[in-house]
């Protein structure tokens, strides 16, 4: 049997609270969230007698201070920033740079007629697939006032490029198939395609980075790459064309998409560093350049972690960039491929070691070496316009490469090669360049092996690599 009364309507708390009864709060502890007790709103009598009992130099209520009046004015308060390479992104076939071969031919196929229903872009990172893969879709579905056709000449009053350009038009589908890569993800296509475009001229399917794809699903987009419908365009985009099967390759044009020139990513870089209202020199231009290895997105992204570097109006040192970017400086490391070159240990390990000081990262520094090598071996064959360099670093290494033989330079190549990988496994990456730096010392003027072989006959000393030269 219950002790609670079947009968009672409220909960069994109520009991012990007579009606009309309120508690009074301690006035000397906090409410549950720690928060202090409300004080009391005077009464206006009391403040008013306060307020007349006050003495004349009663402190003024403080006030807010007012800001410099030469502080600048954020531009962009409350706005999200864009990034150079999304800022700067080409929106016509005219801002793609590095790309006019594959543009003059797309050019050419569009004024005959002879459009592919495939396309496969290929290349490295950051030089316009998405991009151009886009541009594309805008130029198939080309819809103006005086353009009625695909075509080439895209402007920002387009019918259909706003939507397509934001990814909303439902005529155009762009699949990720690095997240999207089973052949459930291709059947959706395959379901969609037999149905004629909503909007546009034709029903565009682009799929970036398409060597992520199953096998399965690759088997399952042959048959409609082979015969597709007349309304349908399919664009890929891939970095591992390898990666592709060859029984989609042969369905699709390929276009290759080239590394951009280090002078033409110079010249851009410098353009929007211009639009930006910032002045960078054209030495960390050429920094950003080389290290962005022919990539506009790599450069771009360089280019605006380097523009922070210094104030707004305030022109931005190649110091500031070497030192964002880890390098070393071009003529020190030209000067240390020098001293090992000429077997003077010492003098290369001081220079290493000054380089290291100021915060030269090893391995940069082995592939700087490695590059001075193959620059003064294509300045040996091909003269000092051949490097790419600037012309008094170019002049530097036609001379040294004058001066040893193509064999003695192939060794050290190899030997470079095999110290870099050292650097990279190294405990002490600083430790195994050093150690890289006395073998090449030694070894840089032994003789080949056929040298060698010859002197052995003729009953000659082997000459070369018997002690290091003091610096």
């Amino acid at each position: 049997m219950s002790d609670v009364d079947p009968n009672l309507d409220g909960p069994p708390w109520d009991e012990d609270a007579p009606e009309g009864v309120v508690e009074e709060r301690d006035p000397n502890t906090e409410d549950m969230f720690g928060a202090p007790p409300v004080a009391p709103e005077p009464a206006k009598e009391v403040v008013l007698a306060e307020a007349d009992a006050a003495p004349v130099h009663a402190a003024a209520p403080v006030k807010p201070r007012p800001a410099p009046a030469d502080a600048p004015a954020h531009e962009n308060d409350g706005e999200a920033y864009t990034v150079l390479a999304r800022k700067y992104r080409p929106r016509t076939f005219e801002d793609l740079i590095g790309q006019e071969a594959m543009v003059r031919t797309l050019t050419n196929a569009f004024a005959t007629g002879r459009i592919a229903h495939a396309f496969m872009l290929t290349g490295v990172r950051g030089v316009g697939k998405t991009t151009t893969a886009r541009l594309l879709a805008r130029a198939l579905n080309n819809e103006t006032d005086v353009i009625d056709r695909p075509s080439l000449e895209l402007t920002a009053h387009g019918v259909h490029d706003a939507a397509i350009m934001a990814g909303q038009h439902m005529d155009v589908m762009e699949m990720d198939a690095a997240s999207h890569t089973g052949v459930n993800d291709i059947r959706d296509i395959l379901e969609s395609v037999r149905y004629a475009p909503v909007e546009a001229r034709y029903k565009v399917y682009v799929l970036d980075e398409v060597h992520m794809l199953s096998t399965q699903a690759f088997n399952a987009l042959l048959k409609t790459l082979e015969e597709p419908p007349p309304h349908a365009k399919f664009i890929f985009a891939t970095t591992e064309i390898r990666k592709v099967p060859v029984t989609i390759l042969s369905r699709c044009q390929r276009f290759d998409l080239r590394r951009v020139e280090p002078e033409v990513l110079v010249e851009h870089l410098g353009r929007v560093a211009d639009r930006e209202g910032m002045k960078i020199e054209n030495e960390a231009l050429a920094l950003i350049s080389r290290a962005a290895e022919g990539s506009v997105r790599d450069g771009l992204s360089l280019l605006d972690q380097a523009l922070v570097q210094a104030e707004r109006g305030e022109t931005v040192k190649t110091e500031t960039v070497r030192d964002m970017l880890g390098l070393a400086d071009r003529t020190q490391t030209i000067a240390l491929f020098e001293a090992v070159m000429a077997g003077r240990t010492p003098e290369a390990l001081e220079l290493f070691r000054t380089l290291y000081g100021y915060g030269a990262d090893p391995v940069q520094v082995t592939n700087d070496l490695l590059e001075h090598c193959h620059a003064a071996s294509v300045a040996k064959m091909l003269g000092p316009n051949a490097t790419r360099l600037p012309n008094d670093q170019a002049q530097k290494l036609a001379a040294l490469g004058a001066v040893i033989s193509a064999g003695t330079l192939a060794r050290v190549w190899q030997m470079l090669l095999k110290a870099l990988d050292e650097v990279r496994r190294a405990p002490n990456p600083a430790d195994a360049v050093e150690m890289a730096i006395i073998r090449l010392a030694y070894a840089a003027d032994l003789p080949g092996p056929e040298e060698a072989l010859k002197a052995l006959r003729d009953g000659e000393p082997v000459s070369g690599g018997s002690a290091p030269r003091g610096g």
